[in-house]
Protein backbone atom coordinates (compact mmCIF):
# COMPACT_ATOMS: atom_id res chain seq x y z
CA UNK A 1 0.00 0.00 0.00
CA UNK A 2 3.14 2.61 1.00
CA UNK A 3 4.49 1.74 -2.55
CA UNK A 4 1.46 2.76 -4.35
CA UNK A 5 0.79 5.90 -2.37
CA UNK A 6 4.36 6.56 -3.03
CA UNK A 7 4.15 6.43 -6.48
CA UNK A 8 0.85 8.16 -6.75
CA UNK A 9 2.67 11.22 -4.82
CA UNK A 10 5.73 10.98 -7.55
CA UNK A 11 3.44 11.59 -10.54
CA UNK A 12 1.49 14.50 -9.00
CA UNK A 13 4.88 15.87 -8.29
CA UNK A 14 6.23 15.50 -11.84
CA UNK A 15 2.88 16.51 -13.19
CA UNK A 16 3.05 19.58 -11.17
CA UNK A 17 6.77 19.94 -12.41
CA UNK A 18 5.94 19.31 -15.97
CA UNK A 19 2.95 22.18 -15.87
CA UNK A 20 5.19 24.77 -14.08
CA UNK A 21 7.94 23.90 -16.85
CA UNK A 22 5.51 24.47 -19.34
CA UNK A 23 4.14 27.98 -17.83
CA UNK A 24 7.40 29.16 -17.43
CA UNK A 25 8.42 28.61 -20.93
CA UNK A 26 5.39 30.27 -22.39
CA UNK A 27 5.91 33.12 -20.31
CA UNK A 28 9.79 33.44 -21.71
CA UNK A 29 7.91 33.06 -25.49
CA UNK A 30 5.67 35.78 -24.67
CA UNK A 31 8.48 37.90 -23.40
CA UNK A 32 10.47 37.14 -26.62
CA UNK A 33 7.73 37.87 -28.83
CA UNK A 34 7.12 40.96 -27.30
CA UNK A 35 10.42 41.96 -27.35
CA UNK A 36 11.15 40.71 -31.33
CA UNK A 37 7.86 43.10 -32.01
CA UNK A 38 8.94 46.18 -30.44
CA UNK A 39 12.17 45.49 -32.63
CA UNK A 40 10.15 45.16 -35.21
CA UNK A 41 8.27 48.05 -34.80
CA UNK A 42 10.95 50.11 -33.65
CA UNK A 43 12.71 49.30 -37.01
CA UNK A 44 9.49 50.30 -39.38
CA UNK A 45 9.34 53.50 -37.36
CA UNK A 46 13.59 53.97 -38.44
CA UNK A 47 12.57 53.04 -42.14
CA UNK A 48 9.79 55.32 -42.34
CA UNK A 49 11.54 58.52 -40.86
CA UNK A 50 14.41 57.75 -43.14
CA UNK A 51 12.04 56.93 -46.40
CA UNK A 52 10.95 60.35 -45.26
CA UNK A 53 14.31 62.08 -45.03
CA UNK A 54 15.39 60.80 -48.06
CA UNK A 55 12.61 61.98 -49.99
CA UNK A 56 13.14 65.19 -48.71
CA UNK A 57 16.43 64.97 -49.57
CA UNK A 58 15.81 64.31 -52.98
CA UNK A 59 13.28 67.17 -53.81
CA UNK A 60 16.26 69.75 -51.94
CA UNK A 61 18.43 67.96 -54.34
CA UNK A 62 16.10 68.26 -57.27
CA UNK A 63 15.05 72.13 -57.08
CA UNK A 64 19.24 72.40 -56.25
CA UNK A 65 20.08 71.18 -59.48
CA UNK A 66 17.50 73.27 -61.22
CA UNK A 67 18.82 76.20 -60.16
CA UNK A 68 22.50 75.11 -61.00
CA UNK A 69 21.20 74.82 -64.46
CA UNK A 70 19.96 77.81 -65.14
CA UNK A 71 23.61 79.56 -63.87
CA UNK A 72 25.48 77.19 -66.19
CA UNK A 73 23.53 78.01 -69.12
CA UNK A 74 24.29 81.85 -68.41
CA UNK A 75 27.54 81.41 -67.35
CA UNK A 76 27.98 79.12 -70.78
CA UNK A 77 26.72 81.99 -72.45
CA UNK A 78 28.81 84.45 -71.17
CA UNK A 79 31.86 82.65 -71.94
CA UNK A 80 30.65 81.92 -75.73
CA UNK A 81 30.79 86.01 -75.95
CA UNK A 82 34.24 85.70 -73.77
CA UNK A 83 35.35 83.17 -75.69
CA UNK A 84 34.34 84.51 -79.77
CA UNK A 85 35.58 88.02 -78.32
CA UNK A 86 39.08 86.50 -77.82
CA UNK A 87 39.20 84.58 -81.28
CA UNK A 88 38.25 87.78 -82.92
CA UNK A 89 41.09 89.93 -80.77
CA UNK A 90 43.55 87.02 -81.41
CA UNK A 91 42.93 86.87 -85.36
CA UNK A 92 43.10 90.39 -85.71
CA UNK A 93 46.85 90.16 -84.87
CA UNK A 94 49.03 91.12 -87.75
CA UNK A 95 46.01 92.19 -89.58
CA UNK A 96 45.46 95.93 -91.48
CA UNK A 97 44.79 98.73 -89.94
CA UNK A 98 41.45 99.65 -91.95
CA UNK A 99 40.46 95.93 -91.27
CA UNK A 100 41.24 95.94 -87.85
CA UNK A 101 38.98 99.60 -87.60
CA UNK A 102 35.83 97.71 -88.57
CA UNK A 103 35.80 96.18 -85.03
CA UNK A 104 34.79 98.00 -82.06
CA UNK A 105 38.28 96.75 -80.03
CA UNK A 106 37.23 98.40 -77.09
CA UNK A 107 33.95 96.29 -76.67
CA UNK A 108 35.97 92.89 -77.66
CA UNK A 109 39.03 93.49 -75.25
CA UNK A 110 35.63 94.22 -72.33
CA UNK A 111 33.90 91.09 -73.07
CA UNK A 112 37.10 89.27 -72.99
CA UNK A 113 38.26 90.51 -69.57
CA UNK A 114 34.85 89.97 -68.04
CA UNK A 115 35.20 86.21 -66.57
CA UNK A 116 32.35 87.12 -64.19
CA UNK A 117 31.77 85.33 -60.57
CA UNK A 118 29.74 82.14 -60.43
CA UNK A 119 29.02 79.50 -57.92
CA UNK A 120 26.87 76.88 -57.71
CA UNK A 121 24.05 76.23 -55.33
CA UNK A 122 25.14 73.10 -53.29
CA UNK A 123 23.66 73.37 -49.64
CA UNK A 124 22.20 70.20 -49.43
CA UNK A 125 25.34 68.10 -51.29
CA UNK A 126 27.61 70.36 -48.96
CA UNK A 127 25.78 68.87 -46.14
CA UNK A 128 24.96 64.97 -47.31
CA UNK A 129 28.66 64.93 -47.95
CA UNK A 130 30.02 66.38 -44.63
CA UNK A 131 27.90 64.81 -41.97
CA UNK A 132 27.68 61.39 -44.08
CA UNK A 133 24.20 61.40 -44.65
CA UNK A 134 24.43 59.68 -47.92
CA UNK A 135 23.89 56.71 -46.87
CA UNK A 136 20.02 57.58 -46.71
CA UNK A 137 20.05 57.29 -50.22
CA UNK A 138 19.30 54.25 -51.91
CA UNK A 139 20.09 55.34 -55.52
CA UNK A 140 23.24 54.27 -56.29
CA UNK A 141 23.42 55.83 -59.65
CA UNK A 142 22.62 58.87 -58.00
CA UNK A 143 25.18 58.80 -55.49
CA UNK A 144 27.80 57.90 -57.73
CA UNK A 145 26.86 61.09 -59.87
CA UNK A 146 27.06 63.38 -57.11
CA UNK A 147 30.70 62.33 -56.68
CA UNK A 148 31.28 62.87 -60.31
CA UNK A 149 29.57 66.23 -59.56
CA UNK A 150 32.11 67.23 -56.89
CA UNK A 151 34.99 66.24 -58.22
CA UNK A 152 33.81 68.14 -61.89
CA UNK A 153 33.03 70.76 -59.87
CA UNK A 154 36.63 70.97 -58.21
CA UNK A 155 38.40 70.43 -61.77
CA UNK A 156 36.27 73.37 -63.04
CA UNK A 157 37.13 75.88 -59.93
CA UNK A 158 40.39 74.89 -60.66
CA UNK A 159 40.49 75.83 -64.54
CA UNK A 160 38.70 79.12 -64.08
CA UNK A 161 41.45 80.20 -61.58
CA UNK A 162 43.77 79.36 -64.17
CA UNK A 163 41.58 81.87 -66.62
CA UNK A 164 41.18 84.42 -63.51
CA UNK A 165 45.16 84.43 -62.83
CA UNK A 166 46.00 85.02 -66.74
CA UNK A 167 43.98 88.18 -66.47
CA UNK A 168 45.08 89.72 -63.05
CA UNK A 169 48.91 88.40 -64.00
CA UNK A 170 49.30 89.03 -67.19
CA UNK A 171 46.56 90.29 -69.73
CA UNK A 172 45.88 93.50 -67.70
CA UNK A 173 48.84 93.81 -66.93
CA UNK A 174 50.11 94.21 -70.02
CA UNK A 175 47.03 96.47 -71.74
CA UNK A 176 47.99 98.77 -68.52
CA UNK A 177 50.97 99.44 -70.38
CA UNK A 178 49.60 99.55 -73.84
CA UNK A 179 46.32 100.26 -73.92
CA UNK A 180 43.57 102.78 -72.36
CA UNK A 181 41.85 100.32 -69.55
CA UNK A 182 39.36 103.80 -69.51
CA UNK A 183 38.32 102.86 -72.89
CA UNK A 184 37.41 99.05 -71.97
CA UNK A 185 35.56 100.18 -68.76
CA UNK A 186 33.08 102.67 -70.77
CA UNK A 187 31.36 99.38 -71.14
CA UNK A 188 31.62 98.08 -67.54
CA UNK A 189 30.43 99.34 -64.32
CA UNK A 190 31.94 102.51 -64.15
CA UNK A 191 30.47 103.56 -67.26
CA UNK A 192 32.57 106.41 -68.07
CA UNK A 193 30.88 108.74 -70.26
CA UNK A 194 34.12 109.89 -72.48
CA UNK A 195 36.88 107.64 -73.02
CA UNK A 196 40.84 108.89 -72.68
CA UNK A 197 41.90 112.31 -73.59
CA UNK A 198 45.18 110.81 -74.35
CA UNK A 199 46.81 110.59 -77.19
CA UNK A 200 47.55 107.16 -77.60
CA UNK A 201 48.13 104.02 -80.62
CA UNK A 202 45.62 101.76 -79.49
CA UNK A 203 46.59 99.49 -82.71
CA UNK A 204 50.27 98.65 -81.60
CA UNK A 205 48.85 95.52 -79.43
CA UNK A 206 48.18 94.02 -82.65
CA UNK A 207 51.58 94.30 -83.90
CA UNK A 208 53.11 92.74 -80.95
CA UNK A 209 53.99 89.35 -80.47
CA UNK A 210 53.70 89.33 -76.81
CA UNK A 211 49.97 90.20 -76.93
CA UNK A 212 49.50 87.51 -79.44
CA UNK A 213 50.79 84.89 -76.62
CA UNK A 214 48.84 86.20 -74.01
CA UNK A 215 46.04 85.42 -76.16
CA UNK A 216 46.76 82.24 -76.85
CA UNK A 217 47.50 81.13 -73.71
CA UNK A 218 44.41 82.97 -72.72
CA UNK A 219 42.31 81.40 -75.02
CA UNK A 220 43.45 77.89 -74.13
CA UNK A 221 42.89 78.44 -70.75
CA UNK A 222 39.49 79.62 -71.26
CA UNK A 223 38.63 76.73 -73.82
CA UNK A 224 39.67 74.39 -70.30
CA UNK A 225 36.86 76.14 -67.79
CA UNK A 226 34.11 75.89 -70.65
CA UNK A 227 34.90 72.40 -71.23
CA UNK A 228 34.54 71.31 -67.48
CA UNK A 229 31.41 73.67 -67.63
CA UNK A 230 30.10 71.43 -70.08
CA UNK A 231 30.49 68.28 -68.22
CA UNK A 232 28.85 69.86 -64.98
CA UNK A 233 25.85 70.75 -67.72
CA UNK A 234 26.27 66.57 -68.82
CA UNK A 235 25.97 65.95 -64.86
CA UNK A 236 23.28 67.98 -63.60
CA UNK A 237 21.03 66.74 -66.45
CA UNK A 238 21.56 63.28 -64.91
CA UNK A 239 20.89 64.47 -61.47
CA UNK A 240 18.04 66.45 -62.67
CA UNK A 241 16.09 62.93 -64.21
CA UNK A 242 17.53 60.21 -61.32
CA UNK A 243 15.44 63.21 -58.75
CA UNK A 244 12.42 64.38 -60.52
CA UNK A 245 10.33 61.44 -60.38
CA UNK A 246 10.67 61.72 -56.32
Amino acid sequence: MRLFNRIRYQLAAENKAAKYLRYAIGEILLVVIGILIALQVNTWNQERIANKEELIILKNIHSEFLENKKSIQQKLEQSDIGFQSSKILMNLVGKQKNEIETYNVDSLLFNSLESGEFKFSENTISDLLQSGRLQLLHNEKLINLLYEWSATKMAYYTSNERVNLKIDNELVPYLQKKYPLKDIDVYGNLKWKNKTLLKTNKLQIFEDIEFENIMDDYLYRIYGSRTRLEELEIIIDAIIKETEND
